[in-house]
């Protein structure tokens, strides 16, 4: 009997201890990773200017999802499709949230669509989401401002075609004089990205730019100048060390150029002001803005609108109060230009580096739409290779290597289980980069995206725009506008390298920047056929 109760009471215990084990959460566990030195953390082992590419070989060693130091920030690393995936679309809103990047708090103090985070990021998203679908985005009226877009971008170009170019004279070589005439003078690569950034200031301030208007000039330069600033080896030190990095002013001259950009901003939204009455039409993001802000915050009577209203409760921490309203649309502003403008340049570079490639794309855009008719955004369908070597550009250039997550919550991740608050980087350039996604993954190849009688072929792993909560909110836009302009102007122009310069000496080497843009250069556009 004795042994029996002995039995039943060790019995009781096992089956206490396994009740208690299950209530109480698992331990937290951090992936593997290589072991951080004082104050520097693992920064000897990251270059400076290919920072993802050095993490793609830490991953190689310590597998898909590992952790660096970048200073005394644990911060988790995801490599590969596979990883980057299962995070960005399989932990929902855990990790949908940004960490406190230091010069983004600094220039946005939380604001913002890009770098906020939690109810006001949601709020932020929903409103701009929605005000781009009641503008036109994806569908006919923007293509229509892209193509009318793409008349203004012919026309400069065709100014560098005979002596009354706004170009400087320069010699012409015989690569831009046979087997196409008239020859043009090389033209400045960064010009090709004065259309897309138009096209994204007439959506949010409801009015195209001339190309030679002060405001307009003004604007891209200081955008590309904060652009060049932000991926300076100054400003991330600055990220890693704010404290030092303040007492250094590392952060002053890019946040001098910030406040420059906000008066423009500023005096734009004002200028908008009297001409958007509540319930009016709404003919811009700074319309709605406006709109929005007057609607919960002006005491007026609402009436209808040609958006879906906003409910009460969007307007987590003022979302529709000036400071924030700004910072929105500088949000609007960097993105919406930048990416698309370099994008652009990219893909015109790779088509007069690789001239078999144009050639073919020429030939498919003769044979299905002609020489008269413009591209519209339905002809993708149509055109296979051209829709494919777009898409090759895009994964080719991983224009944008990664922007942090963080967790919002305690997340499972890759079988670790991270605490709140870890900054993870999903390592976009090692998705588009992946040796097991990819035939060839170093190499410019469009057939990556077409199978073996020429068809288009989608591929999950083509995640420029990122994926799940935080996709880029101006995908449609990006992908609508590059399409109709690289179409147009190879319609239009045969491209070339400058006098002297043969394709394969052309420099496909990123500048530094905060995104992959290509370095500055130029090129012939001569007219065709």
């Amino acid at each position: 009997m004795a042994l029996l109760l002995l039995g039943l009471l060790v019995l009781l215990g096992l089956w206490g201890l396994l009740r208690a084990s299950a209530r109480s959460p698992p331990a937290l566990r951090w992936p593997p990773g290589p072991h951080p030195l004082p104050f520097l953390g693992n920064l000897h082992l990251l270059r400076v200017s290919q920072q993802d590419r050095s993490l793609m070989e830490l991953s190689e060693r310590y597998g898909p999802v590992f952790t660096v130091h970048l200073g005394s920030q644990k911060t988790v690393v995801l490599s590969g499709y596979e990883a980057v995936r299962e995070a960005l679309v399989g932990t929902g809103q855990e990790l949908a949230d940004r960490p406190p990047i230091p010069i983004f708090q600094l220039i946005q103090q939380g604001g913002g669509i890009f770098f906020s985070s939690g109810a006001r990021w949601r709020a932020a998203r929903q409103f701009t989401v929605r005000v781009l679908h009641g503008l036109g985005v994806g569908q006919g009226p923007v293509a229509d401002k892209v193509l009318q877009e793409l008349t203004y971008l012919l026309g400069q170009l065709d100014s560098y075609g005979g002596e009354q170019g706004l170009g400087p004279p320069s010699p012409v070589s015989p690569a831009c004089l046979k087997p196409f005439s008239p020859a043009g003078r090389p033209f400045p690569l960064a010009l090709l990205g004065w259309a897309p950034s138009n096209v994204t200031f007439a959506l949010l301030f409801g009015q195209r730019f001339d190309y030679q208007d002060p405001m307009f000039v003004s604007l891209l330069g200081l955008i590309d100048e904060v652009m060049v600033l932000l991926g300076s080896p100054s400003l991330q030190l600055f990220n890693i060390y704010p404290r030092l990095g303040t007492l250094l002013q590392l952060h002053r001259p890019v946040l001098r150029k910030i406040e420059e950009v906000r008066v423009i901003l500023r005096t734009l939204l004002q200028a908008r002001g009297p001409s958007t009455p509540w319930g009016g039409p709404v003919q811009s993001y700074v319309d709605a803005l406006i709109q929005q802000s007057q609607g919960q915050g002006g005491g007026q009577t609402p009436r209808p609108q040609v958006l879906p209203p906003a409910s009460q409760g969007d307007d987590h921490e003022g979302l529709f109060a000036e400071d924030n309203a700004v910072a929105c649309v500088l949000d609007m502003v960097m993105a919406g230009t930048e990416t698309t403008s370099a994008t652009l340049q990219w893909a015109i570079l790779l088509m007069a580096k690789y001239p078999g490639v144009q050639g073919r794309v020429q030939e498919e855009l003769g044979s299905v739409l002609g020489p008269g008719r413009l591209p519209r955004p339905e002809d993708q369908r149509v055109l296979p290779y051209t829709n494919a070597v777009l898409h090759e550009v895009q994964r080719y250039i991983t224009l944008l290597p990664h922007v942090p997550r963080c967790t919002a919550a305690d997340t499972q991740l890759g079988g670790y289980l991270l605490p709140k608050g870890t900054p993870v980087i999903p390592l976009l350039t090692s998705v588009l980069l992946d040796k097991t996604q990819w035939e060839t993954p170093d190499q410019f190849n469009p057939g990556h995206f077409l199978d073996a009688d020429g068809h288009f072929v989608k591929r999950a792993a083509f995640l420029p725009f990122s994926a799940g909560r935080r996709v880029c909110v101006g995908e449609s836009l990006a992908r609508a506008e590059l399409f109709l302009l690289f179409a147009g102007l190879l319609q239009r122009y045969h491209l070339l390298p400058p006098p002297g310069i043969s394709p394969a000496a052309l420099d496909t080497t990123p500048a530094p920047a905060f995104t992959m843009r290509p370095r500055a250069q130029t090129l012939c556009a001569v007219p065709w056929p």
